[in-house]
């Protein structure tokens, strides 16, 4: 499964008012108290707006050609009062629509978060996580963009702008027709520029996530980067990706900005014409000023929200555009789905049987007919040289991926039939990379049981012979990891995923190569703590260093995705011509080191 496709740039009208629908359709029911007094906030503005351009014909009229003091100052005062109405409607529906805003961009990233923890181990395996993230923290603003442009526009653009017009149209019927003659040509340009800015808004977010996913990942990598001189090259490839960053952002700067001038054009023309229009009035047909001046200010007025509204559609295709992608990732469906009739896993013996299962990645096969049993209670190791498929044979028991063919059974049950929280629950996981989180690392121990008293934590660390060096933490357990744990060495790291392992005291223990980051003295203290560990447990390890697996009541030899060998170590060492043999002779120091004590 893959990140949708960025060369889908058409977005046609339907699209569009269906994408309104759903968003208006999810958020407007949840907030509608709130958006009820936004609006009415906003036709307060809109009201206030129109009252101000209707009012200047009596304060012309009134104070400047009948010289009434009286009716001067009832006027005065009434344009005072509406200024505040004015503010304090223009703050409370900006602060509401703020808060609404914040809330659906929190409950979008939650709804996010939560679907991609649905999605398969698969999924991440494809797309790039840095790329993904960057995505979502662009995208995820659109929604709200869409809800505030719509309310805003519709209760305080558009009504504020038909209130001017009904002032002008009451004040001068003629000269308003002129409105109607020019606004048709000028939509229909206005459409034409937001058709071109459609397909570039896309490609801008897609190349901005190229830009923040390569940023980051020099960031994670940075001693790989140091290490082998590559700064240059990364640095070459970064320019590339800003350079077609910043073309595309110019582009669209080009496009959005080219209703400015269109907009200036047509009013320069109708102001120009209004005031040709009036001076010929006052001249020759005696009409008051307080007609004029009434309608120029409706119209300056007007101008405002009806640049606004000239740039909606502009404005609403990019949010629109950004919403859309926010969707294409929850719209995903999860590649593993729970059949109807899964059931909790019920644990026994902790049996695990493979049933001629067959997995490939894309075309390429990595296991062909794999059978093999891991007895209950017992230590089951697998071996073979890199590529053999033992680490997905790791993988498919907790279904991070589902065999093409085949089955894998848990005491007598389909893992296929059985729900993935309750499979997942009863296995305790140990990867080839430690991974630590942001948080302490007493925190860290404890995501393998929430519920894990601070004992109980300390415990598995001293099995995972982590306690020492633990203490000698400035923090002890409450010292931060930092990212990925980076305050933490490499076999440090790995002493504390073991110990998170153990302490979910779960009666599977996956193990791919548990003890590879760690050095000769605490990898035999660990496997020491480890052999106690798994006593009673059913454990499946994975090792290419021997010594580590010759205490293993059953050892699987695979090779090019296929079981070639089965059985203990001195069986197996002892075979004439097989791999394991082979792989015994390359190793004996370790082993025979081992074996001895």
């Amino acid at each position: 499964m893959k990140l949708p496709d960025t060369k889908k740039n058409n977005v046609d009208s339907e699209a569009i008012t269906g994408m309104l629908k759903r968003i208006i359709g999810e958020n407007g029911r949840d907030h509608i108290g709130g958006y009820s007094i936004a609006i009415a906030c906003l036709i307060l503005v809109a009201l206030s707006t129109a009252y101000i351009g209707y009012i200047m014909k009596l304060v012309i009229d009134k104070a400047f050609v009948d010289r009434d003091i009286s009716d001067a100052w009832l006027i005065c005062v009434s344009i005072f009062l509406v200024f505040v109405v004015r503010g304090f409607a223009g703050y409370f529906q900006s602060v509401i629509l703020s808060k609404i805003g914040n809330n659906i961009i929190a409950r979008y990233q939650r709804r996010l978060y939560m679907h991609l923890m649905t999605l398969s181990v698969g999924f991440f395996s494809e797309a790039r996580s840095a790329q993904l993230a960057a995505r979502i923290s662009q995208n995820v603003s659109g929604i709200r963009d869409v809800m505030n442009l719509t309310i805003t526009s519709t209760a305080r653009d558009f009504l504020t702008f038909i209130s001017l017009l009904g002032v002008m149209i009451v004040q001068d019927p003629v000269l308003s027709i002129a409105f109607f003659v020019i606004a048709p040509p000028l939509f229909i340009a206005l459409r034409y520029i937001s058709k071109r800015l459609r397909a570039a808004t896309r490609e801008a977010v897609v190349l901005n996530s190229h830009v923040l996913g390569a940023m980051q990942e020099t960031i994670q990598g940075i001693s790989i980067v140091k290490a082998f001189t590559m700064e240059n090259e990364l640095e070459r490839k970064i320019n590339k990706l800003i350079t077609a960053a910043e073309h595309r952002q110019n582009r669209i700067a080009r496009l959005s900005e080219r209703n400015g001038p269109l907009m200036e054009t047509v009013a320069g023309f109708a102001i120009a014409s209004l005031f040709a229009y009036a001076a010929y009035r006052s001249i020759y047909d005696n009409v008051s000023p307080g007609v004029f001046f009434s309608f120029a200010t409706s119209l300056l007025l007007a101008y405002d929200p009806a640049r606004r509204l000239a740039k909606l559609q502009v404005q609403l295709e990019r949010a629109v555009v950004n919403a859309r992608m926010i969707y294409e990732l929850l719209d995903m469906e999860p590649r593993q789905r729970e059949l109807p009739d899964a059931k909790p896993l019920v644990v026994t013996d902790a049996r695990i049987e493979f049933r001629d299962v067959r997995f490939a990645y894309g075309d390429d096969t990595v296991l062909d007919d794999v059978s093999l049993v891991a007895e209950g209670g017992q230590t089951t190791a697998l071996v073979g040289p890199s590529g053999a498929g033992k680490s997905t044979v790791i993988n498919l028991i907790p279904r991070f991926y589902d065999p093409a063919a085949g089955a894998i059974y848990i005491d007598g049950q389909d893992i296929a039939h059985v729900t993935k929280r309750s499979l997942r629950e009863q296995i305790a996981y140990v990867s080839q990379q430690p991974y630590l989180f942001e948080g302490t690392i007493r925190d860290n121990i404890r995501y393998g049981r929430p519920e894990a008293s601070d004992a109980e934590v300390e415990q598995a660390a001293r099995l995972a012979y982590a306690h020492d060096f633990i203490v000698a933490q400035p923090q002890g357990y409450d010292t931060p990891v930092g990212e990925n744990g980076v305050t933490l060495s490499g076999g440090q790291r790995q002493r504390v995923s073991i110990a998170r392992a153990l302490v979910r005291n779960a009666p599977i223990l996956l193990l791919d190569e548990a003890t590879s980051a760690l050095d000769t003295e605490s990898e035999a203290a660990v496997q020491k703590a480890l052999d106690e560990a798994m006593s009673g447990r059913t454990v499946v390890v994975i090792a290419h260093r021997l010594s580590t697996v010759v205490r293993a009541e059953k050892i699987i030899v695979m090779q090019n995705g296929r079981v070639v060998e089965e059985g203990n170590h001195e069986t197996l060492a002892e075979a004439d011509n097989g791999l394991y043999a082979r792989l015994n002779n390359l190793q004996r120091p370790a082993v025979s080191g081992n074996s001895r004590k």
